[in-house]
């Protein structure tokens, strides 16, 4: 019986294994349900978002979010050959639709698999099917009745050899018959109108039926222009593009140094590469620390506004430094997160561009300190040991320890009483230390000893510094190498014995 932290509280379970794990992403989220709304309100209204904190709190969390609640693509984007100017090849866009009946038209182009008692009986006599002495139905790979021990492929022997003469070709009536023909053309009457239609036989136990309709797009696939789907239609709707190069996030053509060339090269449909941007069409982009990729912030402004982005090759040494593929979609929810300081370096048209088409929200590093916050923090906990996959389960009592340094560090790092930090990320590698400690002690759960380990080991290098030389100071000055100290001190290196070296 699982435990719905959202209406039960710490004292209900005795261990993380009793919490029950939202399947939605948005209640996963601990301490933000202030902005909470708003991110709904995105996701619905398809809103971009600009989220600002310090890292580890939940930003990608909260994007990741917001794509679980949007509806599965709809569109599927490819790249179609240009025979008359294959550097500029088209962009072609199909719906769900399209592509479903387009799928059945291929289906039906392989046709129609029925059983040979369903096939005429003269079709099903040629193909060696049916014995035409008894009338008996067998595999196609049986030259002998079953039944009455007649020859079945008899008749289509003897027609051979009468062809044979009367063309002058007896060899061609020597030897045995052991499978029958494969295919079979004939006619048939459809509503009143003659069309041609082929049994093919397809092993020797079932036929298959193309009608005029299935010839026709067969003949239709075979003359259909080339093309390249760079956007299918079964896609993820969350794409992370933090630190992405400008090939990346904008897409490129790949260089082939035969260039286009028809017997030797790739055409420059193919070579086409989608970027994030494009991937992310109908779903969710997202950029943490949008400031790393200033050089770029003004193609995604033009992405958002335009809804299309041009696929051009960026390398201008490369075979593909000529082609261009315009108007290629890219309609998603842009999503990007920074830190305070780094408001100052995001350009200014991006922001405009997002504050009048969606919201920019700073989010909270602390949570008051209540019994329902303190159940967050225990579904927290189960969530991460869920995630990590490798590290058992917590007692209620560790994560009370988990909690009461949750206490402390917003009051060290937030100046903030009686509140619970959300600076989960530093929380998680606690817990998952503390895992690591359970499994090298071989116990089944995470026990109050692991945790206390934990919590006083799992510290950043500058507070490691600042208990073992009391200051940052003071550690620069004793972190020194022997020949830095003694130059400090006036020691020559002239007269140092080498010799060992």
């Amino acid at each position: 019986m699982y435990v719905d932290m959202n209406r039960e509280y710490l004292k209900d379970i005795n261990t993380t294994e009793d919490v029950k794990i939202p399947e939605d992403p948005l209640e996963r989220v601990i301490g933000h349900e202030d902005v909470m709304p708003m991110i709904k309100i995105a996701a619905k209204q398809r809103r971009h978002l600009l989220l600002v904190g310090p890292p580890g709190i939940g930003k990608s969390l909260l994007a990741q979010a917001i794509s679980f609640h949007l509806p599965e693509p709809s569109e599927e984007i490819t790249v179609v050959h240009n025979p008359e100017r294959p550097e500029r090849p088209f962009v072609e866009v199909k719906n769900r639709k399209e592509i479903e009946d387009e799928i059945l038209e291929i289906e039906r182009a392989e046709g129609e698999l029925i059983d040979p008692q369903s096939a005429p009986d003269a079709v099903a006599e040629r193909l060696g099917f049916k014995c035409i002495h008894c009338g008996e139905y067998s595999s196609a790979y049986n030259s002998i009745c079953p039944r009455c021990g007649g020859d079945k492929f008899s008749h289509i022997k003897a027609r051979r050899k009468h062809i044979g003469d009367l063309l002058g070709m007896f060899e061609m009536s020597s030897g045995s018959l052991s499978v029958p023909q494969k295919r079979v053309t004939t006619t048939r009457i459809i509503d009143g109108v003659e069309e041609v239609v082929i049994y093919e036989r397809v092993g020797g136990e079932e036929i298959k039926v193309l009608d005029q309709r299935a010839l026709e797009k067969r003949r239709q696939i075979v003359e259909e222009k080339p093309r390249n789907v760079i956007v299918p239609l079964d896609r993820k709707t969350f794409v992370q593009a933090t630190g992405a190069s400008e090939t990346e996030l904008l897409g490129d053509v790949r260089h082939d140094p035969y260039g286009g060339h028809p017997d030797l090269g790739s055409q420059p449909y193919e070579r086409v590469v989608p970027g994030a941007i494009h991937e992310a069409h109908e779903g969710v982009l997202f950029i943490d620390e949008i400031v790393h990729i200033a050089g770029l912030q003004r193609f995604i402004f033009s992405a958002m506004q335009d809804k299309t982005f041009p696929i051009v090759g960026r390398n201008p040494q490369s075979a593909g430094s000529s082609v261009k593929v315009d108007e290629v979609p890219c309609d998603f929810i842009f999503v990007g997160a920074c830190n305070i300081a780094d408001l100052q370096y995001i350009l200014p048209p991006l922001r405009s561009r997002i504050q009048g088409e969606g919201y920019e929200l700073l989010l909270n590093t602390t949570m008051p300190d209540t019994d329902e916050n303190r159940a967050k923090i225990a579904q927290f906990v189960a969530q991460e040991i869920e995630l990590d996959g490798k590290i058992p389960h917590a007692r209620a009592a560790a994560v009370e320890l988990l909690i009461e340094e949750a206490r402390r560090r917003a009051r060290a790092v937030d100046d903030v009483d009686n509140a619970l930090t959300l600076r989960l990320r530093d929380l998680g590698g606690v817990v998952r230390m503390a895992g690591d400690l359970a499994v090298m002690d071989g116990s089944p759960y995470i026990e109050t000893r692991h945790m206390e380990v934990a919590i006083r080991k799992a510290v950043s290098v500058e507070d490691q510094i600042i208990r073992r030389y009391k200051s940052y100071e003071k550690a620069l000055e004793k972190d020194l190498s022997s020949s830095q100290r003694m130059s400090q001190h006036g020691y020559s290196s002239e007269n140092i014995d080498r010799s060992y070296m």
